[in-house]
């Protein structure tokens, strides 16, 4: 059983111990490894108009590297700077196919004062995967992360 206190320090305790270039990879890691749920972890920066990944975790990689802002699940929730949780990717005409073994997707914005530089992406091969308590950590994690990026 996975303890979202736990993970929630574990990040905090790496934002703090590792270098600023290995920070987003610690995050996205520990994310990946912590839920089996998360099928694919990855952090998107905001560069222009733009949601360019950073750092992921998964058994492969997406071809989706940049994103532009507004396009997909990811798009809407840097443009709108709300999170987005779907249930179903494929009754979501805004999804951006990564995987064809994605059934959910969950995007956390990253903001400072008040304006989004990134976002966590989550995706699951489980359909509604997501629940309150993994919007309420990765938000979160979200608000830690803005002091590093």
């Amino acid at each position: 059983m996975v303890h979202y206190h736990e993970i929630e320090q574990t990040i905090q305790h790496l934002l703090t111990a590792k270098a600023p270039a290995e920070r987003l990879d610690a995050v996205v890691a520990c994310l990946y490894e912590a839920f089996d749920k998360y099928t694919w972890v990855g952090i998107y920066l905001v560069k222009g108009d733009h949601l360019i990944l950073s750092s992921w975790r998964g058994t492969q990689a997406t071809e989706h590297t940049q994103i532009p802002l507004g396009a997909g699940v990811c798009g809407a929730a840097a443009r709108s700077g709300r999170t987005e949780r779907v249930d179903d990717v494929s009754k979501d005409h805004r999804y951006l196919s990564c995987f064809l073994s994605t059934r959910s997707e969950l995007v956390v914005p990253i903001k400072r004062d008040g304006v989004v530089i990134g976002e966590i992406d989550i995706d699951s091969d489980r359909p509604a995967a997501f629940d309150p308590a993994d919007e309420h950590l990765l938000e979160k994690v979200a608000d830690m992360l803005q002091q590093h990026i």
